[in-house]
């Protein structure tokens, strides 16, 4: 049994755009410069020369969300450690909701990955005896977290990728490139896509490329909320323009807030400073406004247990003492040893006022990653034929109701690699759009609206949620949408602002009907009125656009929680729907 709910929520079917100016071709479209984009390029490159593969960023390739990464990659590379041990805490940590056969993939796949990034180039730390140096952090009960720079493994991994690819000439990149629409063939499969261009000389606005592939990697959504960690570029473009194109996207509720991002004032917005879970891996405590330990008692495995977890006691002791944060006291480390293992995040602090090594940092939880989005299968298909999606824009299973830490980055990895195995086999051939405009009605809410829409969502789709305040959010995303549907006067002109603002629109509708549609607390989602687990509701929620409209349904599936399957009901009995 399935069940759907959600007001008929209008959104474009295409983003409003100029006509292309400009045409090139490729055999294979990689969309995002991180971890999977770049791995994706090289692995495909690597495996069939004789294809032209042409990379797009939305800025320029190192902008994206890898370089942000501190804490490091979990693999099970240790003395001791086993990819079933890596398993079952990534299987704790999604809290029921994780496909099983991707994370057996992952946590199996995941140590030859690294030792091929280590071969790329990548300098991890290591011990004075030339082993990895490896930390833990929430979540997992193994010192698995390989870090490069103390704090600075995204920015190494980056290097390593952009200089491998500067290394393949035939790799051709297009930077400064937003993403605009897909284009299909006649079949409904990818035909290429549209771009906006800036400051490439002949290429300089609207073009399309034709190619029978295209892989998206385009990141996360990070900016649907008021605070994330997430750098300014992560506006789910993605995501909404697979939505466009009749993708199906999974389990966008599951949205991750990291529980220590450093408080910067109450009018702060846009993308906040990550104070590393491998921060309190090493031996940082969280204190409340009195100076008690705030995860005392709380959990067994106290400040490192998973992120939901803290992210929810923080936010409750918030609640409790009705301050805007708590603090983090990290001053027993001392000095010398923030100068060494965590540079990054020491320069960061004293630039805000704040020495960790004598002062508590102020924390609160902030978006911080979408463990949901476009549905693929192993291999890193989508439901539209020809395009895949790896990285944080893809719902590959692995993260379940809530990521493990230092488990994005390997799966960016591990899935491209995937996506490179098969995807050169299985090319389609190249086919002409069946129509240079994609079918559906174009039109756009302008920039001015994303202040609002990121509050609102913020305010009732974040940490904490309810009946009332996702349905009051549907209310307030279709009026908004209504108020420049259909070419009317209100529409604006089409441009970045405008184009990325209705991104974020197309997934927050999404995610909120998604959010309403889950009546239970799991992982990252927490719903106020349904505080507990329930195990009829194991399954996912996925959502998709036809003709316009925004559509979700819930659909059941085994829970890959002991606990679940413990308390649930009788198969046999019927449950009815949660919606």
């Amino acid at each position: 049994m399935t069940g759907s709910r959600g007001a008929r929520l209008r959104v474009p079917s295409r983003l409003a755009a100029p006509a292309p100016g400009w045409t090139t071709r490729a055999d294979v479209v990689v969309v995002g410069s991180g971890i999977a984009g770049l791995t994706a390029a090289l692995r495909i490159d690597a495996a069939a020369p004789g294809l032209k593969v042409l990379v797009v960023t939305k800025d320029v390739l190192h902008a994206g969300s890898t370089q942000w990464a501190q804490g490091g990659i979990a693999a099970a590379l240790g003395p001791g450690d086993t990819p079933a041990q890596h398993e079952h805490d990534t299987l704790v940590a999604g809290a029921g909701a994780c496909d099983v056969e991707a994370v057996r993939t992952l946590v199996t796949e995941g140590p030859a990955a690294v030792h091929e990034l280590i071969a790329l180039g990548t300098r991890f730390d290591l011990h004075p005896d030339g082993e990895l140096s490896l930390t833990r952090e929430g979540g997992h009960l193994r010192d698995r977290i390989a870090h490069a720079g103390g704090d600075a493994t995204g920015a190494e991994i980056q290097r390593a990728l952009i200089a491998a690819v500067e290394r393949a000439p035939q790799i051709e990149v297009i930077q400064h490139a937003l993403a605009v629409d897909l284009l299909l063939a006649g079949d409904g499969g990818v035909a290429g896509l549209t771009l906006h261009v800036l400051g490439e000389g002949q290429r300089d606005g609207v073009g399309a490329v034709h190619a029978p592939a295209v892989v998206l990697a385009s990141g996360g959504l990070g900016q649907v909320f008021s605070s994330s960690t997430n750098p300014a570029v992560a506006t789910g473009d993605g995501t909404a323009l697979a939505m466009r194109a009749g993708a199906v996207v999974r389990d966008l509720e599951f949205v991750q807030f990291h529980p220590t991002v450093m408080y910067l004032g109450p009018d702060s917005s846009g993308q906040q400073p990550l104070i590393s879970e491998a921060v309190r891996g090493e031996g940082a405590f969280l204190v409340d406004w009195e100076g008690r330990r705030v995860m005392a008692g709380v959990h067994e495995l106290a400040d490192l247990a998973p992120r939901d977890v803290v992210a929810k006691a923080i936010t409750r002791r918030m609640l409790e003492t009705d301050r805007p944060h708590l603090m983090l006291d990290a001053r027993h480390l001392g000095a010398e040893f923030w100068e060494r293992r965590f540079p990054t995040i020491l320069a960061t602090c004293r630039a805000h006022g704040v020495d960790p090594a004598t002062d508590l940092i102020p924390v609160a939880p902030a978006q911080h990653y979408a463990s949901g989005g476009v549905a693929t299968d192993l291999d890193g298909r989508t439901s539209v034929p020809g395009l895949y999606a790896t990285g944080e824009v893809a719902c590959s299973g692995v993260h379940g109701a809530n990521r493990l830490a230092s488990n994005s980055l390997l799966e960016g990895l591990v899935f491209s690699r995937r996506i490179a195995a098969v995807l050169p086999g299985e090319l389609r051939a190249a086919q002409e759009p069946a129509n240079q405009e994609p079918a559906g009605e174009a039109w756009l809410v302008p920039g001015s609206v994303r202040r609002e829409l990121q509050a609102q969502m913020t305010r009732h789709v974040g940490v904490l949620r309810s009946d009332r305040g996702l349905r009051e959010t549907l209310d307030r995303l279709g009026s908004l949408a209504g108020d420049h549907q259909g070419g009317s006067d209100g529409t604006p002109a089409p441009g970045v602002d405008a184009w990325e603002t209705t991104n974020l629109l197309t997934v927050s509708a999404a995610l909120a009907q998604a959010a309403l549609l889950r009546t239970e607390t799991r992982g990252s989602h927490w719903r106020e009125d349904h505080p507990d687990r329930d195990p009829r509701v194991a399954g996912h929620v996925d959502a998709w656009l036809e003709d316009g409209v925004v559509h979700a349904r819930w659909t059941p599936s085994p829970s890959t929680d002991p606990g679940d399957l413990i308390a649930a009901p009788d198969p046999l009995q019927p449950t009815g729907s949660p919606a």
